[in-house]
Formats: structure tokens, sequence, C-alpha cells
């Protein structure tokens, strides 16, 4: 349902000067809603992404899953910001350009001269992002970091694991994406605001930050009550809302909401512990609904749970593992994925997710398929005016 309306930022130019997972799939989201997106890399090795995945033969071509992710909808030019040459380049790119994101090291550009005090002087209406691991100021402001360490140091894996045991990373580099995702939004607003004030904007964003932000009532509660909240694996505070076994295999419950309690245990023929509906009445009883639960959950399987839970609207669903997951007609039939039949350099079709949300027209699209090392230097420099010849002359010099 995208339709054929144009797509929010079709129009916008943004210089893409990331690298890894956090800074690339800000600009991917921002590239799928219709943004030209040129993806600046280091002449030979670019991002560090391209060596990173599954496939260690793609590895090798530097196109590996860690940057196909989210290199569609760029173009790809190789430039040395470290070569003078490389930065006046970087500079005529920026005064035709709306958006530069960047996630090197706090002070790294601005050593460079091309820091956001710098490069407004080319282009007072850019919008500038830089992305770090703990942001522009503070004792560890030049501090490098990974979303592993960030997710130690926030304290999120002090929150995640069983009870008495170690504290466990999450599986997935949920942090690494939730910077993307607040950058991408703070690009958006900053846009927005450029429309009503004309003017450009600074954007300081930390992956400290965004990590906290998604612990937002855990930190508001450890607050309050001055108690650090301890790991509770899959066995949460409330009974309805806990992963149970079943004939063959786990299911994870839903059931908090008063309505959707009274449901459950009215169905379950106990109107005694329906009558028990409100949050403090489920505080309370805790253990008297989850020795229940345990006890009727192990009589059918997870599958006919989750037709028996979506026949009384209560939520509830089987533990899945990913594979299982990409196989739902749910996540089919909502467009998420996009599948390319041919990518250069990639020896077969490849899947990518696209986002996680439609529009009802001009809404996010894939268009082109990730693009080699490079592969659109030549054009780029073309439409900056460099002859055929002076593009050569550079890249002899390694500055492209």
């Amino acid at each position: 349902m995208t339709g054929d309306a144009p797509r929010p930022f079709e129009g916008i130019r943004i210089l893409d000067l990331t690298h890894v997972l956090a800074g690339p799939f800000c600009t991917y989201q921002l590239a799928v809603l219709g943004a030209e997106t040129i993806k600046i890399e280091e002449p030979g090795q670019g991002d560090i992404a391209r060596q990173t995945g599954c496939d260690r033969a793609l590895n090798r071509r530097l196109m590996g899953t860690g940057y196909l992710t989210q290199g569609a909808n760029k173009r790809c030019l190789t430039l040395n910001l470290k070569d003078p040459r490389g930065r006046e380049i970087l500079k005529r790119l920026v005064a035709g350009a709306d958006v530069l994101v960047e996630n090197f090291r706090s002070g790294a550009m601005a050593a460079l001269g091309l820091g956001y005090d710098d490069l407004r002087q080319i282009n007072p209406r850019l919008i500038y992002c830089s992305m770090t691991g703990f942001g522009q100021d503070g004792p560890k402001a030049e501090h490098n970091a990974y979303d592993c360490v960030i997710q130690a140091i926030s304290g999120l894996m002090s929150t995640t694991g069983w009870p008495g045991g170690p504290p466990v990373k999450t599986g997935a580099p949920v942090v690494d994406y939730a910077s993307g995702l607040s950058a991408a939004f703070a690009v958006s607003s900053a846009l927005f605001q450029r429309e009503r004030t004309g003017h450009g904007q600074y954007i300081d964003c930390a992956m400290l930050d965004a990590a906290m932000m998604l612990m937002s009532s855990t930190l508001t509660a450890c607050l309050w009550s001055g108690v650090p909240p301890k790991p509770r694996g899959n066995d949460l505070e409330y009974a309805g809302v806990s992963a149970y076994d079943t004939k063959d295999g786990v299911l994870m419950l839903g059931s908090f909401r008063g309505g959707q309690h009274r449901r459950l245990w009215t169905a379950l023929g106990r109107p005694d512990l329906a009558a028990l509906s409100s949050v403090a009445d489920q505080e309370e009883h805790r253990e008297v609904f989850a020795a229940a639960l345990r006890e009727v959950m192990l009589t059918r399987t997870a599958a006919e749970w989750e037709e028996f839970l979506a026949g009384i609207h209560v939520p509830g669903a089987r533990m899945r593992t990913v594979a299982e997951a990409l196989e739902l007609k749910q996540v089919g039939q909502r467009n998420l994925l996009h599948r390319f039949e041919d990518v250069p350099d990639v020896d077969r079709p490849l899947t990518v997710p696209v986002a996680g949300f439609r529009f009802a027209s001009g809404g996010p699209r894939v268009d082109t398929p990730p693009r080699a090392l490079g592969a659109d230097t030549d054009a780029v420099l073309g439409e900056l005016g460099l002859t055929p010849a002076e593009v050569a002359s550079l890249r002899q010099a390694h500055v492209v």
C-alpha cells in the first residue's frame, strides 16, 4: 500500500559517513523513505560491516550481510578524508546536501576541519548528526563503544537473564538499532524544524542515551524506589504476563488488563480467580495464579493455546526461533521484507528488512540493491564537475 505518492524525503540529499550498524541503519531508514543517500567510505576497505556476517565468502568480497542489511537505496563513494583533496571534495558535496550523518569518535571530524561549525559556514541549512557511544560531552565523551559495551554499562544486561545468574546480553544488537532509529527520528525532526526556521541543526545522538530510553519505565521505577531491578527470566512480575511450559513448547502469556484476566479465567472454568482481576489482586495472589497456570498449560500444545487465547482476545504466543518467525504468514503479508533477485557481487537472491511501519501511499520502499565499495565514485564526482582524467588521478593517489 505504498502507492504512487512521493515519499517524505524525496529531494533530500544525505551524506552518510557512518559505519558498522547504528549509523548505517539510521541512513537506511531515511533512504527507504526517499532520501538520496551517498555512502562515503575509506578507499580499499570501506565500512567494516562489509567484512561481517554469516557468509565468509561475502565478507571477503566486502559484501557481508552486516553491510547488505542496510546498504540498499544508497550510492557508494570512496573518499580519503585524511587527504586534503578528499576533504575538499566532501566540502563541495556539503554545499549541495541537506543532511550529514557521521559516527566517528567524538572530535574526530572537527580535528579534520569537518565539524559542524566548519561545515555550516559552507551550508547554513545543513543538518549535521553525530552518533557516538556516549555523546559529545561528559567524562566518557571520547571513549569508543559498541552495542555490547553499551548494554553492559547502561545496566540493560543486569535486567536480563535468570534470578541468581550472571547478566546476559540480548541476542540481537538492540542498542545499535535503537540508536539508529533515534538518530533517524532526530534527523526527521530537524528537517521539519528547518521548514519553519530556515536554519540547520546539530544533533548529538549517544548510544548510551538510546539504551537508557529503552528502559524508560525501568529507570523511573528505580529512581522512585531506590531499588535496582533484578533479572526475572521469563517469570515476570504478574503471573498473567509470564511464560509457561505446554505439552510441546513454551507459551508466553499476555493476560494483564482486567478484562483479559476475567476472560481467561472464566474460559478456564475458574470464576473464583476471574473475580480477582485488579492489578492489586494480581500482585497479591500471584503465586495462586501462577500455580494454576503451570498446571493447566500442560494440558494442551502451544499451538492449541495460541488458538484458544486468540478466540477469547487474550494475547499469547508460542516461543519461536527467528527462522520460524520468518515463516509466519503475518510477516509475509506486511511487506516487512524485500527480496532482490539479483545483487551485483552477491551470487544468489537476497532478502532484507525494510521498515517497521507502512504508509497508505508514498511509504518506505527499497529501490536499488546494496552497491559494491566505491561503485558510484566516478558518477558522483562527475556530477561535481570532475573530469574522468581528474578522477583517475585521484584514484592513482588513493584519494578516492
